[in-house]
């Protein structure tokens, strides 16, 4: 949060102006006025707006303040209105500091250019309504395409524009127009889509004009796949924000050709940490929500991902897996592959207390509901082989320890059950640290 106090040093008349370019040997040192100073930043203001209080400030600064949720006057402490959000431009100022530029130009001094106009709400208003009215008209796909790039273009230039086109319902202007262009057969559209990105989070209004079809999530699976990663960003973004509105949308995208096969293909090959954990959050998703989404990607090998993926990935990333792993473990059949994997035990006591309190919760659950679960024949004998390798490799002592130190009421009662069983097995056992995992590598 920005501070109307000046730092002492920042605020010395000798402060030299920012030069892009290298300086040469002697070069002087340049002041900068402070009235071309932003109180705020103390920078050489690019873009100098005034609010209602009659202080002047660099339209980035005062933008960002004001996206805090403050509503008073950085200087004055004054409340600030409603027409503060759009604060009136200084350009007698601003064409000040550009002719201060160039007079010091030959001192390393480059100018200021000449600010975009801002998008105004009014704007925003008549480019959706452009959108809208252009649908369903000679040659509307380039033309809807075109006016999607430009919506992305200008919501791109500054988080400003981005809000207008929020406020003036984009992402279900955009939403829908992805819809229809799916269902009608039309080519994936990544122009739409990582517009609509720009739009996050979107409202439920809005996810069911991705959901109205099962080509609209085959649309987006193709995007997943394309060779673009800033579009298999976007792809996925779209896709988490979909699948996290309820499981309505699940149940439809479960039945998308292809989703789930390059979900899959995007945890396996991650693009970007940021499109890892959106994959991971969009897997948790549909385990948790639809039995046959989860039989879907247990069958693409969704349990040794997970595995792997909890071996040697940071703290988000690692809540996250230990979330879908906990899921895939409410299934008889995720039961079965995560009990015969060799992995899951010795990971699973691993992580207890190393990621955070929601993770240690997460694995307490799916210990308890390999371990818990009776079964017959061989399953009843993977069962008891997971509370005796627990055993062995200390989650006795975790889980009595987390018993000590105190947890939610569902986590304690299944504590309380896995001690239970676990001490049945301490007296055949001879119990180790739990086995450092460190050093294990990826087998693809």
């Amino acid at each position: 949060m920005a501070s109307s106090k000046r730092n002492p040093k920042a605020s010395r008349p000798t402060t030299k102006a920012q030069r892009p370019r290298a300086e040469p040997p002697g070069a002087v040192e340049v002041s900068i006025p402070n009235h071309f100073r932003c109180p705020i930043s103390l920078d050489l203001m690019a873009d100098p707006v005034t609010v209602s209080t009659g202080i002047t400030y660099d339209r980035g600064s005062i933008e960002t303040w004001l996206g805090t949720g403050q509503r008073t006057c950085p200087v004055t402490k004054r409340e600030l209105g409603a027409a503060d959000e759009d604060p009136v431009p200084n350009h007698s100022l601003r064409r000040m500091i550009q002719e201060w530029c160039v007079a010091n130009r030959s001192l390393g001094v480059e100018r200021v250019p000449t600010p975009k106009v801002p998008l105004t709400a009014a704007r925003a208003s008549e480019i959706l309504s452009e959108l809208v009215t252009s649908r369903g008209g000679g040659n509307y796909v380039v033309r809807c395409r075109e006016l999607a790039s430009r919506v992305g273009s200008l919501a791109r230039e500054s988080d400003r524009n981005r809000r207008c086109f929020v406020q003036a319902g984009a992402g279900r202007v955009l939403a829908a127009l992805f819809g229809e262009l799916a269902a009608c057969g039309a080519s994936a559209d990544d122009e739409i889509l990582s517009a609509l990105a720009l739009m996050l989070p979107l409202d439920k209004e809005a996810c069911r004009h991705i959901a109205a079809s099962t080509e609209s999530f085959g649309a987006v699976a193709s995007i997943m796949r394309s060779d673009d990663l800033a579009s298999r960003l976007n792809a996925i973004l779209v896709l988490k924000e979909v699948l996290s509105k309820g499981k309505e949308f699940v149940v439809r995208a479960a039945r998308a050709e292809g989703l789930g096969e390059a979900l899959v293909e995007l945890l396996r090959k991650p693009t970007s940490p940021r499109a890892a954990k959106a994959a991971m959050a969009a897997a948790f998703c549909l385990v948790s929500s639809d039995e046959g989404a989860a039989t879907r990607l247990l069958d693409l090998g969704l349990v040794p991902l997970v595995l792997e993926t909890l071996v040697e990935s940071e703290r988000s990333m690692c809540e996250k897996a230990l979330a879908v792993l906990d899921a895939v473990c409410s299934t008889e059949r995720g039961r079965d592959e995560a009990r015969g994997h060799a992995l899951t035990v010795p990971v699973l006591v691993k992580k207890m207390f190393r990621v955070s309190d929601a993770a240690t919760e997460f694995v307490v659950s799916a210990l308890w509901k390999l371990a818990c679960r009776k079964c017959e024949g061989m399953e009843e004998e993977m069962r008891r082989g997971v509370l005796a390798e627990a055993t062995q490799v200390g989650a006795f002592q975790k889980v009595l320890l987390l018993l000590q130190v105190g947890c939610g009421a569902a986590t304690k009662e299944k504590a309380t059950q896995l001690l239970k069983m676990m001490n049945g097995h301490r007296g055949r056992l001879d119990c180790m640290d739990t086995m450092d995992l460190r050093g294990l590598r990826k087998s693809f």
